[in-house]
């Protein structure tokens, strides 16, 4: 069922089963949940986890031009410029820039990051995500600056 709403809706999902075996929570989510959780449950969690979900979900702005410094990101026809020059960028590359550059000069957690552009809150061991940093900083050269905040996540600043 989660797959067929997937397919057709972007809406939120938390599956509530009596279902808790690692096997059966990984299935769920590899289904497109956007949560799991497995009975009994606090109503307390139960409405923390669904307030998580939605601050995860919320619609993401897809209009307009954003610009930092000398770097544009056009969110209508999902291109990026430094300078006018355009800038090619993966689908991932894309979605991490329009994430720092709809809040600049603000911390973006790693954590909002994994969740937003990856849909999943695992980390692991991985270093996707600097990986991904590093790419895009290559790519946008000058136009703007991508941050480290140590221990926090991210930030885009014009220069």
């Amino acid at each position: 069922m989660c797959r067929r709403i997937r397919q057709s809706s972007d809406v939120a999902v938390i599956m509530l089963t009596a279902r808790g075996q690692e096997r059966e929570r990984v299935t769920g989510l590899r289904a497109g949940a956007d949560d799991y959780v497995v009975k009994p449950f606090g109503f307390a969690e139960l409405q923390a986890r669904m307030e998580a979900v939605l601050r995860r979900a919320r619609p993401a702005r897809t209009a307009g031009v954003l610009t930092v410094g000398k770097l544009s990101v056009d969110l209508d026809k999902h291109s990026a410029f430094v300078n006018e020059s355009p800038v090619p960028l993966t689908r991932k590359e894309f979605q991490l820039l329009a994430i720092l550059m709809a809040e600049p000069e603000m911390a973006v957690r790693r954590e909002r990051l994994f969740s937003e552009v990856w849909r999943t809150t695992w980390q692991g061991t991985s270093r996707t995500l600097d990986v991904h940093m590093t790419t895009l900083r290559s790519k946008i050269g000058g136009g703007a600056e991508i941050q480290t905040i140590r221990g926090v996540g991210y930030r885009i600043v014009g220069i």
